[in-house]
């Protein structure tokens, strides 16, 4: 049981990037529309992201620090303060989306609108980051969140056509434009590899007093905790691609989202995938908004983190209780929290560059990281997956914009 608990850090990341709200529903439209065609954009997204949390959690275990301490540091405070707004903003957004999910959530189990549900998710999320241990909080909702493999089994029970699922691999639909088709692989590679995701994981790491004797601990939470999340994301798609893409029907909601659970093993399971679907959507609102008060506090030099006593960080608990509190108003106008999620992935993506190009240098700084500077590989994958955000970067908004967000 301490090994499965030593990578629930690594599960509530992921859980964040890889099934969040956006990433639920943005997965089960991928599938009904492009079938697996583009599986191949979430093996990248999962390498990438293993590759920069593997950095970031070992320059947290090396120095003690967490990248965004660093940022700030290593490339001064005008580059610090770009990176700053740009994942705040992210962020604040983000969060939003996963407050509204975690409803959306309640509502299928309880049939209650979930408007009604918004401020009480958001006071419960607050309370939990307040006053529960990370280490306590990791567990429960990585944990929880586990209820999603009910889809891997769903999948394996609606009996698809496995040859007409690989032949999806390398054929998208000819009815489907290319600046879509790119559309919606720059939202899934910006859903997998969210700015938030390294910020929160590294900053995880010192909550857990990570050192160099942690390292197998650290990689074990990234080569286990991502690809599971990478594996999740590909089995909501090919159950969609099984059910919907068949009757050519577009899922765009949660409700949808969830029919092939439903289908595949009936009632029971479907409870079990609310449930899961709550934890990955509750947990992703603890993640974006921790990391806010995260981001902020270290770029300005602030005590902060839950392992130390709320009044010792003060400025830390205002922060998060403030972005809560803004992204719960957003939400309560009455704005579809999926949407506001998919614009996020979207501006995450054109953020990408900026988060990681930071941390490969962090990690190749001897002055940081003594002996534990990357490795050749390391630095040779980095510098291949650098040029490739930059060119999501600069097409992720144009293509938005032209595709009218995939529509």
């Amino acid at each position: 049981m301490k090994k499965l608990f030593a990578v629930t850090l690594g599960i509530l990341t992921a859980f964040g990037g890889f099934v969040d709200i956006g990433d639920l529903v943005a997965n089960a439209v991928v599938g009904s529309r492009f079938g697996l065609s583009l599986v191949w954009v979430v093996v990248v997204g999962i390498v990438g992201i293993c590759l920069f949390a593997e950095m970031s959690g070992r320059i947290a275990a090396v120095s003690q620090r967490p990248v965004f301490d660093l940022v700030r540091e290593r490339l001064g405070p005008r580059a610090g303060l770009v990176n700053l707004g740009a994942s705040f903003f992210i962020n604040a957004l983000t969060l939003a989306a996963e407050i509204g999910g975690a409803s959306l959530a309640l509502e299928l189990a309880t049939g209650v609108n979930y408007l009604l549900w918004v401020p009480l998710v958001a006071l419960v999320a607050w309370l939990v980051m307040w006053r529960v241990k990370f280490e306590t909080m990791e567990r429960i909702f990585g944990l929880m969140g586990l209820g999603l493999v009910v889809f891997l089994i769903a999948l394996w029970k609606l009996g698809p056509d496995w040859g007409e699922l690989a032949h999806q691999l390398t054929r998208p639909p000819q009815d489907e434009g290319l600046p879509t088709y790119f559309y919606y692989a720059i939202a899934l590679l910006g859903g997998a590899m969210t700015p938030y995701e390294v910020f929160f994981f590294s900053s995880g790491g010192v909550e857990e007093r990570w050192t160099s004797k942690d390292l197998v601990t650290e990689r074990a939470n990234v080569f286990v905790g991502f690809p599971l999340g990478g594996l999740l994301s590909i089995g909501i798609a090919a159950c969609a691609a099984t059910l919907f893409m068949p009757v050519e029907a577009v899922p765009d909601s949660l409700g949808q989202m969830v029919l092939p659970v439903a289908a595949g093993l009936g009632k029971v399971a479907l409870g079990v995938v609310i449930l899961g679907v709550f934890a990955a959507t509750f947990g992703a609102t603890l993640e974006t908004a921790l990391s806010s008060g995260y981001s902020l506090s270290q770029y300005f030099g602030w005590q902060w983190g839950k392992y130390v006593p709320p009044a010792r960080a003060a400025r830390f608990h205002v922060v998060v209780l403030a972005v809560t509190i803004v992204a719960t108003a957003l939400i309560l106008t009455t704005i579809d929290p999926i949407m506001v999620t998919e614009y996020s992935l979207v501006f995450s993506a054109a953020a990408l560059p900026l988060t990681y190009l930071p941390v490969l240098m962090i990690a190749n700084d001897p002055d940081y990281m003594g002996d534990k500077v990357n490795g050749r590989f390391s630095n040779a994958l980095g510098m291949v997956y650098m040029v490739l955000l930059l060119v999501v970067a600069v097409a992720a908004v144009p293509l938005m914009l032209a595709t009218k967000a995939g529509q």
